[in-house]
């Protein structure tokens, strides 16, 4: 299936169906419900599905209709055994796609379909073989802003194997004793679907130290034949499911809650990743905000000043002899003024001071840190070189006792002082 590494794979799962399951397999293959839990189901679709064998009754009477003509044989059988299987083919929907879509589709699982008849033994063993194209692949219709549609085979066939009856000891013609009385086909998923031995290139059994052979599972098997098979029909564009991959063994239901699983984590990324986008954006914006409230409040202050000094501007009015005359309201507001302007100018030359002698303690610690650093650049290189030595010498240094200088008695410092 699709792994967003641009290749296309194909891939088969085979399905055990119970009998008690049965009818609800035909009801979604046949398309029989009112209405399905799957909602990528369109039922104005239906009609595109393609059929290349259609049941011409239910799943279960086909069954006894195959077992009373002695096509299948349940001698034997187990209350419990499983009597249907269905095998479902896929591709990604980006394969039929890019190849033209629906039309490619038919083609490619008519050929599919007759990799199937190999697989399960003969198409008189088929019960039904359906493809569908109604449902929509949500995830590539909201990326590519157009429909497009999973299209897949669904295959639900009977398991048999060829058994060999033999004549019992109770035969009166004692020459036939364990002879083949006859051939049957046996419905037994368990020997359909057994293990195989692996083979080497010259196709002898690989064998484990024990002795005993390598087996292959027959998942695995299945795998590889169908791809084999679709390579040679001319689709060599498309590669094989994983290894390892435990997407055979999942039903239908698990394969389509681990694609939307797939589909909701890209979705969950894409939002993780717009979140963080927009708490980024918030963060830039709100910085930006307060940037223009800055701005805002200095133009703010600009315009006060602005209209205070054409206020100014308009004081007075000049007379016939050319001076001028002032309210006693203007007057008191130039004294007001020049009052404050000339604080001002004072607080002005006095941080200007305060600036110019910041300005020369500043310098003057910038010189002494220089000479410290020059000082105590030799201890710094030696560290730098080697600080364990540095450090055990200090260590040293340190852990031993201060040395005492001996006093001069009294009498002798008279002594010397009297030689001078």
């Amino acid at each position: 299936m699709a792994r967003n590494d641009g290749i296309d794979r194909t891939s088969v799962r085979n399905l055990a169906v119970s009998d008690k399951a049965v009818g609800n397999t035909q009801q979604h293959n046949e398309r029989e419900k009112d209405s399905y839990r799957n909602p990528d189901i369109l039922p104005h679709r239906t009609e595109w599905n393609v059929h290349f064998k259609k049941p011409t009754a239910s799943y279960t009477d086909l069954f006894a209709q195959m077992e009373a003509a002695g096509t299948i044989s349940t001698r034997g059988l187990k209350p419990d055994a499983t009597h249907y299987c269905e095998l479902i083919f896929d591709v990604n929907s980006a394969y039929f796609d890019n190849h033209g879509g629906y039309e490619f589709a038919k083609q490619f699982y008519a050929d599919a379909y007759k990799a199937a008849v190999q697989i399960v033994g003969g198409e008189q063993y088929i019960l039904s073989a359906v493809m569908h194209a109604d449902e929509i692949n949500r995830a590539m219709t909201e990326a590519l802003g157009r429909e497009v549609y999973h299209y897949h085979l669904h295959v639900v066939y009977v398991p048999v194997v060829k058994k060999q009856i033999l004549w019992s000891k109770r035969c009166k013609d004692k020459a036939l004793i364990g002879t083949v009385k006859e051939t049957v086909m046996q419905v037994s998923r368990s020997k359909k679907w057994a293990s195989k031995p692996l083979l080497d290139d010259a196709g002898k059994p690989v064998l484990q130290k024990n002795g005993k052979p390598v087996l292959k599972k027959s998942y695995s098997v299945l795998q590889d034949d169908f791809f084999h098979y679709m390579r040679t029909a001319g689709y060599t564009d498309v590669e094989r499911g994983e290894r390892g991959s435990t997407e055979e063994h999942l039903t239908v239901t698990q394969f389509k809650v681990q694609r939307e699983q797939e589909r909701l984590d890209s979705l969950t990324a894409q939002i993780d990743q717009k979140e963080q986008h927009l708490t980024q954006t918030n963060k830039t914006l709100s910085k930006t905000e307060k940037e223009l409230a800055a701005i805002q409040k200095k133009a703010a202050v600009t315009k006060d000043a602005l209209i205070h000094a054409q206020d100014m501007e308009s004081l007075g009015k000049r007379t016939l002899l050319g001076n001028y005359s002032l309210t006693e309201d203007e007057l008191s507001a130039l004294k007001k003024q020049a009052a404050h302007g000339y604080v001002v100018d004072v607080e002005n030359r006095q941080l200007k001071q305060q600036l110019a002698a910041a300005k020369r303690d500043c310098a003057e610690w910038q010189a002494r840190y220089r000479d410290l650093r020059n000082d105590v650049q030799p201890y710094l290189n030696a560290l730098r070189h080697a600080p364990e030595r540095v450090r055990n010498f200090f260590e040293n240094l340190l852990s031993q006792k201060p040395e005492r200088t001996a006093s001069i008695p009294k009498d002798r410092h008279h002594e010397q002082n009297a030689e001078l």
